[in-house]
Parts: C-alpha cells; sequence; structure tokens
C-alpha cells in the first residue's frame, strides 16, 4: 500500500511538474511582427484584427479552459478589457490547447465557459494551432500585447499578466504597466516576463 502511494505522489508531482512550469527558457518575441489571423469565437463568427479599424495595439490573451492557474483571470481579463478597449487596446482571448489531448478544450466548453465567466471580449478557437506557434506561445494564461507600428502589428510585451495569480490586489500589473507606458508613447520598461501555468502541447 505503501508503495502505491509512493507511485501516486511521484506521477502527481511529475503531473504538476511538466504542466505547471516553464521548462525552456524563454525565446524572445519582443520586436516580431504578427501577421493578421482570423478565428472563430465562440458565437460562431469570425474574428480578425481588421475587424477593429480604431485599435492602436491589442491584448492578446492565450487562455483554456481546464487550466486552474488561467481560471483564476477571467474576472481580471472581463476587467482590462472593459479599461483599455475605450482606449483602442482590447482584449482577444485565444485557445490553442490540444482538443485531441484535452477533451475539457472543446468548441462548446470554450462557449460555456465564456457564458459562465460572463467574458465581455471574443474567445476565438486556434484549433490549428496556428496562431499560438505565431507567437509562440508555451503555457495559459499568457499575454502579450501587440501594437501598431507602420501598418504592422508588433510585439511590445510577452509573459505574465501579473505576479500573483492568487491575490490580484497585490500583484504587480505588467500587463496594464506596458499598455500605460505604450499609449503614452514610452518604451516598454519590462517587455518580458515569465509565464506560469498549464503548458500548451503543440501537435507536429
Amino acid at each position: 500500500m505503501k508503495r502505491i502511494c509512493l507511485l501516486f505522489c511521484v506521477v502527481f508531482l511529475a503531473f504538476l511538474f511538466f504542466n505547471f512550469t516553464n521548462q525552456e527558457p524563454i525565446k524572445s518575441v519582443i520586436g516580431k511582427e504578427i501577421s493578421i489571423f482570423k478565428l472563430k469565437n465562440i458565437n460562431g463568427r469570425y474574428v480578425s484584427l481588421t475587424d477593429y479599424k480604431n485599435a492602436k495595439g491589442f491584448i492578446i490573451m492565450f487562455t483554456c479552459n481546464h487550466c486552474p492557474f488561467a481560471k483564476l483571470y477571467s474576472e481580471r481579463m472581463n476587467k482590462l478589457n472593459k479599461k483599455y478597449e475605450v482606449f483602442g487596446v482590447p482584449l482577444i482571448a485565444l485557445n490553442s490547447m490540444d482538443t485531441l489531448l484535452y477533451e475539457e478544450e472543446s468548441f462548446e466548453l470554450m462557449q460555456a465557459k465564456a457564458k459562465k465567466d460572463k467574458f465581455n471580449f471574443p474567445y476565438l478557437s486556434d484549433d490549428s494551432q496556428a496562431i499560438g506557434k505565431q507567437f509562440n506561445a508555451s503555457h495559459t494564461p499568457e499575454i502579450f500585447v501587440i501594437w501598431k507600428e507602420n501598418e504592422k502589428w508588433i510585439i511590445k510585451y510577452a509573459g505574465a499578466f501579473d505576479d500573483n495569480g492568487k491575490h490580484p490586489e497585490k500583484a504587480t500589473p505588467f500587463v496594464s504597466n506596458a499598455i500605460e507606458e505604450l499609449l503614452h508613447n514610452k518604451p516598454v520598461s519590462k517587455p518580458e516576463t515569465q509565464s506560469f501555468g498549464c503548458k500548451i502541447f503543440y501537435r507536429k
């Protein structure tokens, strides 16, 4: 019995290690140009960056349905979108999780999550994982702030939403700080942070 319990503990710790830590060094994507993409929203309609004629930038957030860490950020995502969409910086959430690996990431369950958490922003299905690969997204949640420069969309911030998943009132607002600097035509003082959460496994 003790051996079975020990084996269970080892397997559980291994699961946590591979799913809730960042195993690879951060590959900088700051300054990378992002191609225009068009993905299916939970309402069945397709959403593209070109739909936002007056956008100065976008908050691109990779999230999912099943990840416990990602679940902590639904309310914060709604607040962030409400705060900055009026300044031309809306939030768009993407789900690039492998639906073959995770049954919880189906389109129907995306719809259910968006309804339950009262998302006030698009929640797009990246079922081909092409956009996740373009951003080099590695975890959920993970944020990228892209900004319009000479009619191109350039990554200006990449990493974590903040540094305290459980207590937002104690967190350093990495994303908000980056957006404020960009809105005031300043360079982002902390363009990269390390994201934590559930690992995105890519199909080859």
